[in-house]
């Protein structure tokens, strides 16, 4: 609304309640229509920077619930928060699939810190494995789906990240895989490390 409209509006307003013919735009009236304008026209840059900060992923300035030393902290930990996961839960996966290496890679073709599939990463919306970022949100999206799929058990859960739902469903339990076995038991040791380091407690 531009500060001639206001001004019109203030004298009709006035016109009706007092009986008094239009009048000129007194000094408060003009003084308080030119606030309002000043107000109305703040900056576009200034609205998109406002915009910009509150779209930055916490990731970027968030700090980390996991020891000090745990490479990538704080991206974990805003990842696992975006998802309802255990920091120290993420973190322990992250260093059995990738030692935190975002460039590590497996012979089946699993690539980035949590070493997701290529069609399990599309499904995800991750475009770039390698991304620590896109890596990390893909992951905690993934266990999370998994923990949901078994009622937050996190035995069953981590051993469908590791060997597939399909496998956990088909023996009921973690499978007689000596390598899911394995890898369960040591993200699970890895998270109670992390836990006892950061003093964090378990959500889950």
């Amino acid at each position: 609304m531009s500060v001639e409209a206001v001004i019109a509006r203030v004298n009709e307003l006035q016109l009706m309640i007092g009986g008094a013919g239009p009048t000129a735009p007194s000094p408060a009236s003009t003084a308080f229509a030119s606030q309002l304008a000043s107000a109305t026209a703040a900056p576009a840059a200034t609205m998109a920077t406002a915009a910009t900060a509150s779209a930055t992923p916490m990731a970027a300035t968030g700090s980390s619930e996991l020891p000090a030393d745990v490479p990538y902290g704080a991206e974990i930990t805003a990842a696992a928060q975006k998802y309802g996961l255990d920091p120290a839960l993420l973190a322990g996966l992250v260093k059995q699939e990738s030692g935190f290496n975002p460039n590590a890679g497996s012979p089946a073709g699993a690539r980035g810190l949590t070493q997701l599939m290529p069609g399990t990463a599309a499904g995800l919306g991750v475009t770039n494995v390698l991304d620590p970022l896109q890596s990390l949100d893909g992951g905690a999206k993934y266990l999370r789906q998994q923990l949901d799929a078994f009622g937050g058990d996190v035995t069953r859960a981590l051993a469908a990240y590791n060997a597939g739902p399909g496998a956990v469903q088909r023996y009921g339990g973690v499978p007689p895989y000596a390598e899911t076995q394995n890898y369960v038991r040591i993200v699970q040791a890895n998270a109670a490390q992390y836990r006892a380091a950061g003093g964090t407690p378990s959500i889950l």
